[in-house]
């Protein structure tokens, strides 16, 4: 019965002029939550038995949005009363109307702020840290360095679970198109191919860490941990490397020697038992440009879940991992 938490309404509704409203709704403490109702133990008896793949149908994954009805006019009915009420909220809190709607983003998610974890504190719990706890490391590396020797680039692409498809996925043109007005401008003579193969990048994206309760699904040698630094991934993909980018040995050793020469801890992986299951990072996209490219982050527990687990550690560590890099 995970389904039944408080869930907040984060997104944008675009109206007609093309004005965007932000909506946040169930993060203040003085807002109201959302959430999925669950079925009853008692009643489930059918539901039990499914497989967990089957457990969570789409079409009743439906929110809680409200149970009040508004005023009765005189010409109102007593069927729609509920969803008016609910109408004349989103309008009086934020100036929307039902058809406005139709051009929103708006997404259901865990509400409630990351937390420390644990009696000494030593852990972040929060959803979303795949891939949110890589996003902070960058940009937090990135905006560390004041004056660069090096062009830095931290590029921040949405739509990785379901592919990486659509216009702002790493499938999609538009590093091209940003290097390409670069080059125009800073360097004309150089081709765009150039310029790939000379530049090195880093996939961040977080790894599975060793779960103490499923130690039987990691081959504890080459898996990660929490507290020992950002992990490398030499390769992802399933059941070996279908699907997979496959960084060099030579790249890897470079660097190796950039962290060791800071001083910096950082550990090496594979995604769990090679016959146990998979995925797959956006590496394999930039891969195909030719330029060096390796999987990098922290590790994280409870992936996927509610409620993710972070090092404190491992996210100081990492940050530090990111600035070498983009220093060197």
């Amino acid at each position: 019965q995970w389904l039944a938490r408080p869930l907040a309404l984060h997104g944008v509704v675009v109206k007609t002029d093309g004005r965007m409203v932000p909506v946040v709704l169930g993060e203040d403490l003085a807002d109201p939550v959302f959430t999925i109702a669950d079925l009853l133990p008692h009643l489930a008896y059918k539901q039990v038995e499914k497989k967990l793949s089957e457990a969570f149908e789409a079409e009743k994954l439906n929110l809680v949005l409200g149970h009040a009805p508004s005023a009765k006019a005189k010409d109102d009915g007593d069927s729609g009363r509920v969803k008016k009420r609910l109408l004349e909220i989103l309008h009086e809190r934020f100036g929307i109307r039902e058809a406005d709607l139709m051009s929103a983003e708006l997404q259901a998610v865990p509400a409630g702020p990351a937390r420390f974890v644990g009696l000494d504190g030593s852990l972040i719990g929060a959803y979303g840290q795949d891939d949110r706890a890589s996003v902070f490391c960058a940009l937090e590396a990135l905006l560390t360095e004041k004056t660069p020797a090096h062009t830095q680039v931290v590029l921040f692409w949405d739509k990785e679970e379901i592919g990486s498809e659509g216009s702002t996925g790493a499938q999609s043109l538009f590093l091209e198109y940003c290097l390409q007005d670069l080059l125009a401008a800073w360097e004309p003579k150089t081709r765009l191919s150039s310029l790939f193969l000379a530049s090195e990048a880093v996939s961040a994206d977080v790894h599975p860490a060793v779960d103490p309760d499923y130690q039987d699904l990691h081959e504890k040698l080459n898996s990660a941990y929490l507290g020992f630094g950002p992990c490398f991934c030499k390769y992802t993909g399933h059941r070996g490397k279908v699907g997979a980018n496959d960084a060099h040995p030579e790249y890897i050793g470079r660097l190796r020697a950039i962290l060791d020469a800071a001083k910096i801890p950082w550990q090496m992986a594979e995604l769990g038992k090679v016959d146990l299951g998979g995925g797959g990072t956006v590496a394999k996209h930039l891969a195909r440009y030719g330029l060096d490219i390796i999987d990098m982050g922290p590790p994280v527990l409870s992936m996927h879940s509610p409620f993710e687990l972070t090092s404190k550690a491992d996210i100081y560590a990492t940050v530090l991992a990111f600035r070498e890099f983009l220093k060197s």
